[in-house]
């Protein structure tokens, strides 16, 4: 069904009444009202808006037209009301009270109501507008509210999850302790559970951590990591990674003498538990990691290398958003694409960048810079240290 159409209103100001009938002929689309009075204009103007007021000089009125005209517009309601004056003399203080047209007293009612058409599609220019503004702020103000309560809602399950998940990754320890009493294809089992536990707690808190970052909720506790650091980093990573890193063959080449970086060692830690899980994902038992460091001027390079499957070219520029993985892997294991969302975003809030380099069949090379220390960083840490 058709929304009803709505006229327009259109109020003349004026003593003569035949001034509102010559503009009602050449104006059938809106409802024209004449007001004969300045105390009939203040009062129809409060239970009825006019789009456009046409204001004749010949109005009577107590006080003058243009200390009227002020005081009409300052009212809120009738903010998108256009304004006409019409008449032989005195237009110029209407003016400059704000009317948005004057109208020569000779002109034609066919002129004035082109002029009057004008007006009024201004005036639903600006409601449409001011309409689509809401619109967009309601939307805005909805979207925000659903961002609140998925926050809220990730955080509770996140945090419902670690705790019996931790539980359980206790008590397999416990029972890996004292291997010796369990049967070697159980203990084998075992330790795939807790490989899969370990997993999934990874997948929860980097679920967690990808909002966090996404909101500017997270701060980075940086510190300054020498190249003994970290290569601490990279071993406690490799230990997050679990049991799927026995069967491949891992090697670290970490130069000396490389130039330190201001970094959160927790995070970069993270980073390299999730690059070197995402390549154990897509190499086969008995497949090569490489996890390799470089420095070249103001950054300092890392790069995990594999040698497997490659990742399919369709999929690389999508890799490193949350909820994109690669379509081709050699296993199973579900993901969420967070560990590489979690990997940018972390990277990025050090000021570094990441990207990955891929060939069909040849292999992934994960690599991601950092800025080094510079020599005016080390001034201001040593000044702060003394103070």
């Amino acid at each position: 069904m058709a929304a009803p159409i709505v006229r327009p209103n259109v109020f003349v100001a004026s003593e003569a009444p035949e001034r509102a009938a010559a503009l009602a002929r050449e104006l059938p689309e809106a409802r024209v009202v004449l007001v004969r009075d300045a105390e009939a204009l203040l009062r129809e103007t409060r239970t009825m808006t006019p789009d456009v007021l046409l204001l004749c000089g010949d109005l009577p009125s107590s006080v003058p037209l243009a200390d009227l005209l002020v005081m009409l517009r300052a009212r809120p309601e009738l903010a998108y009301t256009h304004w006409l004056a019409l008449g032989s003399t005195g237009l110029g203080a209407l003016v400059s009270a704000g009317a948005d047209a004057i109208v020569a007293e000779s002109t034609p009612p066919a002129a004035v109501a082109m002029m009057v058409r004008t007006h009024l599609a201004r005036v639903r220019q600006l409601r449409d507008l001011e309409e689509r503004a809401h619109m967009q702020q309601q939307r805005l103000e909805d979207w925000a509210h659903e961002e609140r309560v998925r926050d809220q809602l990730v955080h509770m399950l996140v945090h419902d999850l670690k705790n019996p998940i931790s539980a359980v990754l206790g008590l397999m320890d416990v029972v890996l302790e004292d291997a010796g009493r369990v049967p070697d294809d159980l203990l084998e089992l075992l330790r795939l559970a807790r490989d899969e536990s370990q997993h999934l707690l990874h997948l929860a808190v980097n679920m967690l951590d990808v909002r966090k970052m996404q909101a500017g909720k997270m701060h980075l506790s940086r510190a300054t990591l020498f190249a003994a650091s970290m290569r601490d980093v990279v071993e406690l990573a490799q230990g997050d990674v679990g049991i799927g890193l026995s069967d491949r063959d891992l090697t670290v080449e970490l130069p000396e003498g490389l130039s330190p970086v201001h970094a959160d060692p927790e995070l970069l830690r993270r980073v390299f538990a999730n690059l070197i899980s995402n390549a154990v994902k897509h190499t086969r038992q008995g497949g090569r990691i490489r996890v390799v460091a470089s420095q070249e001027g103001g950054l300092l390079r890392w790069s995990v290398q594999d040698d497997g499957e490659g990742i399919p070219e369709e999929d690389l520029p999508n890799l490193f958003s949350a909820f994109e993985q690669s379509r081709l892997t050699l296993h199973g294991r579900f993901d969420t694409g967070m560990g590489l969302a979690f990997c940018k975003l972390a990277v990025d809030a050090h000021g570094g960048r990441i990207w990955v380099e891929s060939t069909r069949g040849h292999g992934s090379v994960f690599s991601f810079e950092l800025p080094l220390v510079r020599e005016e960083d080390d001034e201001d840490e040593f000044v702060e240290m003394v103070q």
